[in-house]
């Protein structure tokens, strides 16, 4: 697989920077861009960058992902998921290149409490779910040799997420009030990293759902990484009802495991829980 070389957009994000970190370990030629050196929405700029580099393959990380912000910024959001992904894929076409889309649980309506396939019909709910639908399509308008891979749930050393946030309300507070209505699987952006690359050492193009062994509700999983983490905070588990957002999240986001079978699934959520809070205590301790 030496004459591959990977394009990654959003390389300074969650999900990118343990994804090129992983690609030089597997000694896969790669370059990262992000949004201070290439505008994405700005097609002649990526354009210049896609035909200096003739990539071939892109994996397509960035993204508008701020969801109750997309629901004030419908346009900026719209441009970043969808117009920056169809101009993606037209040049992957063009160069002849594999797109890797990274999408989301959000493309679903969040009903009933059954993994959902990826064969099921997407309904997003809100501007950030219906924009990365969109971008979706946008891709297979352009493409035939694509991966979608629809995610949910991340966490990653370099980016904000949930476990963060729990980490840093717990050195102020001893009781905090999580939402137990809602379900999905935590997922490693760095355990996501080794997936993508073994997928895109195939020719199994297609929508795959990708996210760590085991479902849970918020609560519980703020209950875990207290535990994991051996601090004692009381999580009161509440309904969503009493803790209204902007956007309306889904209260089922659990992605059925089986569409990445032949690739190797993904440990459990406890599992890379744990190996996150050790990899988090080692950065603590080495700066």
């Amino acid at each position: 697989m030496n004459s591959m070389k990977v394009l990654v957009t959003g390389a300074k994000g969650q999900l990118g920077s343990d994804l090129m970190a992983a690609l030089h370990a597997a000694k896969i030629p790669a370059l990262g861009i992000d949004r201070e050196d290439v505008d994405l929405t700005d097609h002649t700029a990526v354009s210049t960058v896609m035909h200096r580099e003739h990539p071939t393959h892109v994996i397509h990380c960035a993204a508008y992902t701020a969801v109750d912000q997309a629901q004030r910024e419908p346009e900026l959001c719209y441009r970043i998921n969808v117009t920056a992904t169809g101009n993606l894929a037209a040049l992957c076409r063009e160069l002849n290149a594999v797109m890797v889309y990274i999408s989301t649980d959000y493309v679903f309506d969040g009903s009933g409490d059954r993994p959902w396939e990826v064969e099921d019909q997407p309904n997003p709910q809100t501007v950030y779910g219906q924009t990365k639908l969109a971008g979706e399509l946008a891709l297979k308008a352009q493409l035939s040799t694509y991966f979608i891979v629809r995610i949910a749930w991340a966490f990653g050393i370099h980016g904000k997420n949930f476990i963060n946030t729990m980490l840093r309300l717990a050195q102020t507070q001893s009781e905090i009030r999580v939402v137990n209505d809602q379900f999905g699987s935590p997922t490693s952006t760095a355990d996501l990293s080794q997936l993508l690359i073994r997928m895109i050492q195939t020719d199994r193009y297609g929508t795959y759902h990708a996210t760590n062994e085991g479902f849970c509700s918020w609560a519980e999983f703020a209950q875990a990484i207290f535990k994991t983490a051996g601090l004692s905070m009381r999580v009161i588990p509440i309904p969503s009802e009493d803790y209204p957002t902007p956007a309306k999240r889904p209260k089922n986001s659990r992605l059925s495991k089986a569409s990445i079978e032949g690739f190797g699934r993904l440990p459990t959520w406890q599992d890379a829980l744990d190996r996150y809070l050790h990899a988090l205590t080692k950065n603590t301790s080495s700066t």
